[in-house]
């Protein structure tokens, strides 16, 4: 019997053994394997989360250890970061975005704007609560703004769904729910703020005692037809 050597100095021999030399997987494991060591994102910001999303590619947590490369295009990347709020001018560009990347394709929902509409939610017509009603989300990041460290977190997680995946499973767990795509024709909702105000007569016409008190002649409104005129 020989002695086994903890740290040899020479290159250890080649066995003829079959399980030290082929190693035996499944399709659904080095295709999840591929997938998750190589995420493009987009390179897709609206607001100041953008801001954390790009300090997680900055040196000091360094994103891209993950094997992720961010993309200028569409048509080549499979992760889209919504990081910032979303308009409902905007709702339908980030849609055609979502449907122009490659398959299979994941979202992760970075910041409370994205996810509930954050501090928009409460008195701004425009923003969308919550970009799960535009495109189907697969992790979500809560925060306002959240942490590099949080965006390092959910691709963990997201890595950790990709493992989990099956190719044949995959048309019965994708979603088909809670989102709506292109075809969809949103509420068209008119303007609480339209401006009518601005040019009601007692702003255009200044009143008997402001004329009084700054003893000026001040000139007198135009009519409604020159105003619209102009």
């Amino acid at each position: 019997m020989t002695d086994t050597i903890t740290n040899p100095i020479e290159y250890p021999e080649i066995t003829q053994q079959l399980s030290e030399n082929v190693i035996l997987t499944t399709v659904d494991d080095i295709y999840n394997w591929a997938k998750m060591s190589s995420l493009y994102p987009l390179m897709f910001g609206t607001a100041c989360c953008f801001m954390e999303f790009m300090a997680a590619y900055a040196s000091r947590f360094d994103m891209e250890r993950y094997g992720m490369i961010p993309r200028a295009t569409p048509r080549q990347a499979d992760l889209l970061i919504t990081a910032g709020t979303i308009t409902m001018k905007y709702a339908p560009n980030l849609v055609r975005l979502y449907e122009q990347m490659a398959e299979p394709k994941y979202v992760i929902a970075m910041g409370a704007c994205t996810i509930t509409g954050g501090m928009f939610s409460v008195d701004s017509p425009s923003a969308v609560r919550g970009v799960d009603k535009l495109i189907p989300v697969d992790v979500y990041i809560p925060g306002c703004p959240p942490r590099p460290e949080a965006v390092v977190d959910a691709i963990i997680k997201l890595r950790k769904k990709i493992a989990n995946e099956s190719i044949q499973e995959r048309e019965k767990t994708q979603q088909t729910h809670r989102y709506y795509s292109i075809p969809h024709n949103m509420k068209v909702v008119p303007p609480m703020f339209d401006g009518e105000y601005l040019r009601s007569e007692e702003r255009e016409t200044p009143s008997k005692e402001i004329v009084e008190a700054m003893g000026l002649p001040l000139p007198l409104a135009l009519p409604a037809t020159a105003n619209s005129q102009l």
